[in-house]
């Protein structure tokens, strides 16, 4: 199953100019291709969770299953899986980031896309089916053993997981002890910006700190672009997992929030233009390029 992705998307070509305009309203924004045209609208949406509209399209007749699907992964955290906040961590930003984010790779991408996402359990049989994962808000995540090993056997088996927002140094130690369990005898290694997968599709020149929509005020009146009612979240980190063959096998990106600038993309065109277009989708595309193809 990820050969065959990997070889789809090796072979995927890019649509690389972006418009310089979010489009008013609740439906998504228009990216353009190089001849300034808009690709076609498509003519179902659906509803997201907070009542914006996005796109679906049809997938191919013939080969169903041969798209990418943009899964998260669902986990225990200190309140368990209430529907109070601490128990759904898993759950933030969810589901528009994931539509949106699933809506651009197949709108700027040649990769056909599976215009629904999946949620998963830490389960070897859920999980085996999706060659990408992400994971959120894991400062407070709480890990069995078992699953603990079912992620590590994912990720050597050529599985990989991006982890994002989470800010601090709180929710950093409190992270550490489950990459502990996940990765018992590996090093958990700070990646620089030469690493390709900065480099994949967009070249970024900076590891992007990436704030919460509320914060871009801040931004605006002061340049912090951290949440500083988190000590220790002033300096973005984006820390990987290798595997013998130097592999990247799981990308850690903290203080920063990659899946903010995807689920936020409309609600301010500020917002969008220097954290969504310039940060956010240009590293998640990356990130899934180099998932897919490695």
């Amino acid at each position: 199953m990820l050969k065959r992705f990997a070889l789809l998307l090796a072979a995927a070509s890019l649509v690389v100019a972006m418009a310089q305009e979010p489009s008013e309203g609740g439906k998504p924004r228009q990216f353009g291709v190089q001849d300034g045209s808009l690709p076609d609208d498509p003519r179902e949406f659906r509803r997201g969770g907070h009542g914006n509209e996005y796109p679906t399209w049809p997938v191919s007749k013939d080969l169903p299953n041969d798209v990418f699907t943009f899964a998260r992964i669902r986990y225990n955290s200190s309140g368990g899986r209430g529907w109070g906040r601490s128990g759904r961590q898993w759950a933030t930003d969810y589901p528009d980031s994931d539509l949106n984010m699933s809506y651009r790779l197949q709108q700027l991408t040649s990769l056909q896309v599976n215009p629904n996402g999946a949620v998963v359990d830490i389960d070897p049989e859920q999980m085996r089916h999706y060659p990408f994962l992400y994971m959120i808000e894991v400062g407070n995540i709480n890990l069995t053993d078992e699953e603990a090993k079912a992620m590590r056997d994912y990720m050597l088996n050529g599985g990989f997981i991006m982890v994002d927002d989470f800010w601090g140094t709180d929710a950093w130690e409190n992270f550490e002890i489950a990459l502990k369990q996940i990765w018992p005898d590996r090093k958990i290694e700070e990646i620089p910006l030469e690493h390709e997968i900065f480099h994949m599709v967009f070249p970024l020149k900076v590891k992007p700190q990436i704030p919460h929509i509320r914060f871009a005020e801040y931004v605006i009146q002061q340049g912090i672009t951290y949440e500083f009612d988190k000590p220790g979240s002033e300096h973005v980190h984006y820390r990987g997992v290798f595997d013998d063959k130097r592999r990247l096998m799981m990308i850690i990106c903290w203080n920063t929030d990659t899946g903010e600038g995807w689920e936020q993309e409309g609600t301010d065109p500020w917002y969008f233009r220097e954290f969504s277009e310039k940060y956010a989708y240009p590293l998640g595309i990356n990130i899934i390029f180099y998932a897919l193809t490695h």
